[in-house]
C-alpha cells in the first residue's frame, strides 16, 4: 500500500496538469494549472518583443504590465548592463513590432540605482531612440521616473549633436511633436552646445523659427529639408509635388488640406516603406490605388515586395499583418474612412508578410505542429496591434513553417486533438476562418507527443503555439515528450512558442531538448530551424 501512495503522489506519469510535477519548481499559472516559471531575463525578452498591451484572456493589460514591470526591474537589479544590451539588440534588429517596450525599459535603466547601468542606458539612447518620435516617447517615460540631472541632460544633448546635419534637419521637420513633447522642449532642457554653424542653424530653427523663406533653395544642402518644409506651408499642388520629388519632403510636412491624389502619388517612390504600408488606405481613398491605375499599383506593389526595402525599413511581419487586415476590410480601424479594396495590393501584402521574416533554412526534419485554438487565444492583442489576436499570430506562424518545411503534420487542440491541414496556397484569412469555426476544447499541450506516440508518427520536432495558460490533461507535456522519445527511439525536440508575454512556459528549462521562444520575433523561424538542427 505504501508503494501505491508513493506512486500516486511522486510518479510524474501520474501527475495531472492541475498539480505541479514532483521535484520541480513549477508554479500555478493564471488558468489554475501548473507550468514552469520563466526567469526574469526571458520575461524581459518576451516583454521587449510582445509588450503587454491588450492583456490576455486570463490577465488584463494592467495586471500583465505590472507583472512584466516587476520582472524587468528584478532583471535590472540583477544585471543592469545585460538588460541594456538586450534592449539595444532587440531594438536595432527590428525583432519587435513596436519600439515602445524597448524605450520604456531603457528609461527604467536610466533611472536605475547602479551608476554603470545608468551610464550604459544614456550611451545606448541614440541606438534605441533612432528618430525624434522615439526620443519624445523616451522623454515621457523617463520624466515620470527621475529628474533631469546632468547625465540625462547630457544624453539628450548628445542625441542632437551626434546626428549628421542632414539627418537632424529631416528629423526636426518630420517629427515636431509627440506625447506632449517637442524638440523645442528637449533642447531647452538639455542645452546642447556646438561650434558647428550648420548644427547651430538647425537648433536655432527649432527654438526660434526661420520666418518666411524665398523661392530660391537654401545654399546649404544640409538645410534644404527645412527650406522645403517652410516652402510647403504656402505651396500649391504643383510645387508640393516638385518639393516631394526633388527634396524627398515627407507627408508630415504637408498641410492636411493639400494632400491631393497627385501629392499622394508623388510620395509613393520617396516615402519610407513603413509610411507606405500604413497609408495604403489613404492612397486608396485619394483614388491613387484603384482598378485601372496601373502605374501607381505597380509602383506600390514593387515596393511592398522588395525584400531589401523591408529589411532596411525594419518592417515587422506583425505590422504587415495589421496593414493587410485593415486594408482588406476596406475601412479604417480608428475613424470613418472607407476605400475600394484592390486585390493586387492585398496579394502584395501577403507576399510582404513572408518576406519580412529572415531567410529560413530548410531543415529536412519532420515536424508536428500543435495549434492552440482555444477561446483564450482569441482574446487580447499581440504587441498591442489592433485586431491581431494570439490566434491570428498562431495561424500566421504555422503558415510560415508549413511553407518553408516539407514534412509537417499540423494539428489543432479542438474538442479532440485533430488534423488541421494547411495548403501552401491558402490565404491567411481562410486559415483564420477555419480556426474560428472549430469547436473550442480544453488545451492539453501533452497531446502532440501522446498522439504521435500512439500513432507511431515520426517527428524530430514538436512545435506548440500557445499562450501557456494551460491546465487540462492527465500528463504534463514534459513527461509526454520523454515517453515519446523512449517509445520511438527519436531524440525529439519540443519548441513552445509563447504568443503572450506571461511568466509561464510548458517547456522544462532544464531539458536541453526544449526551447521556449517568443512568438512574433522576426528571427523566430530561423532560431527554430537552428534548434531543430541541433546547432543551438
Amino acid at each position: 500500500m505504501s508503494n501505491n501512495y508513493l506512486k500516486n503522489v511522486l510518479d510524474p506519469a501520474q501527475t495531472p496538469q492541475r498539480e505541479p510535477l514532483p521535484g520541480t519548481n513549477q508554479v500555478e499559472n493564471s488558468a489554475d494549472g501548473y507550468a514552469f516559471a520563466v526567469d526574469n531575463f526571458m520575461r524581459l525578452q518576451r516583454f521587449l518583443i510582445l509588450g503587454s498591451e491588450g492583456g490576455s484572456y486570463y490577465a488584463g493589460e494592467r495586471k500583465l504590465t505590472t507583472e512584466n514591470l516587476t520582472a524587468v526591474q528584478a532583471a535590472i537589479a540583477e544585471d543592469g548592463l545585460r538588460v541594456v544590451r538586450a534592449v539595444v539588440e532587440v531594438s536595432r534588429s527590428g525583432r519587435s513590432p513596436k519600439n515602445d517596450p524597448a524605450l520604456f525599459v531603457l528609461a527604467l535603466c536610466s533611472a536605475a540605482i547602479d551608476p554603470a547601468t545608468r551610464a550604459a542606458a544614456f550611451a545606448a539612447l541614440p541606438h534605441v531612440a533612432r528618430i525624434g518620435t522615439h526620443l519624445m516617447h523616451y522623454a515621457e517615460y523617463v520624466n515620470a521616473l527621475r529628474g533631469w540631472g546632468k547625465g540625462l541632460r547630457n544624453a539628450v544633448a548628445a542625441w542632437y549633436l551626434e546626428r549628421t546635419p542632414e539627418s537632424l534637419a529631416r528629423d526636426v521637420v518630420k517629427y515636431r511633436e509627440r506625447d506632449g513633447w517637442s524638440h523645442d522642449d528637449l533642447l531647452r532642457l538639455s542645452h546642447p552646445k556646438t561650434a558647428d554653424p550648420t548644427q547651430n542653424a538647425i537648433l536655432h530653427y527649432v527654438t526660434h523659427g526661420w520666418g518666411s523663406v524665398g523661392e530660391t533653395p537654401h545654399d546649404n544642402p544640409a538645410l534644404l529639408p527645412i527650406w522645403a518644409a517652410e516652402r510647403a506651408r504656402d505651396a500649391d499642388e504643383g510645387e508640393l509635388v516638385r518639393l516631394i520629388q526633388t527634396y524627398g519632403l515627407p507627408m508630415e510636412c504637408l498641410p492636411t488640406d493639400k494632400r491631393t491624389a497627385a501629392v499622394y502619388e508623388a510620395l509613393i517612390p520617396t516615402a519610407g516603406i513603413t509610411w507606405l504600408i500604413r497609408n495604403l488606405g489613404n492612397l486608396s481613398k485619394a483614388g491613387v490605388l484603384a482598378t485601372g491605375r496601373y502605374s501607381a499599383l505597380d509602383a506600390v506593389t514593387a515596393r511592398l515586395t522588395d525584400r531589401e526595402s523591408l529589411r532596411k525599413g525594419r518592417v515587422h511581419p506583425l505590422g504587415v499583418l495589421v496593414a493587410m487586415k485593415t486594408y482588406a476590410s476596406g475601412k479604417s480601424v480608428r475613424g470613418s474612412g472607407e476605400w475600394e479594396v484592390v486585390s493586387k495590393v492585398v496579394e502584395a501584402l501577403d507576399t510582404a508578410f513572408y518576406l519580412a521574416f529572415d531567410a529560413i533554412e530548410p531543415t529536412g526534419k519532420r515536424y508536428v505542429l500543435g495549434l492552440d485554438v482555444s477561446g483564450s487565444m482569441s482574446i487580447g492583442e499581440l504587441a498591442g496591434m489592433p485586431g491581431i489576436t494570439p490566434r491570428i499570430g498562431t495561424a500566421a506562424m504555422a503558415m510560415v513553417t508549413n511553407r518553408t518545411k516539407s514534412k509537417v503534420a499540423t494539428m489543432a487542440f479542438s474538442q479532440t486533438f485533430q488534423k488541421f491541414d494547411l495548403s501552401r496556397q491558402e490565404r491567411l484569412d481562410s486559415v483564420i476562418e477555419r480556426m474560428n469555426a472549430m469547436p473550442f476544447g480544453r488545451t492539453d499541450c501533452a497531446q502532440p507527443m501522446l498522439w504521435a506516440a500512439e500513432n507511431r508518427v515520426e517527428a524530430d520536432a514538436f512545435v506548440i503555439y500557445t499562450d501557456s495558460e494551460t491546465w487540462f490533461g492527465d500528463v504534463h507535456p514534459t513527461v509526454a515528450l520523454q515517453r515519446y522519445r523512449e517509445k520511438m527511439g527519436i531524440p525529439a525536440r519540443l519548441i513552445v512558442v509563447g504568443m503572450v508575454s506571461s511568466n509561464f512556459t510548458i517547456a522544462d528549462p532544464n531539458d536541453p531538448g526544449m526551447l521556449d521562444l517568443v512568438g512574433f520575433s522576426t528571427d523566430a523561424p530561423a532560431v527554430m530551424s537552428e534548434f531543430v538542427l541541433g546547432r543551438i
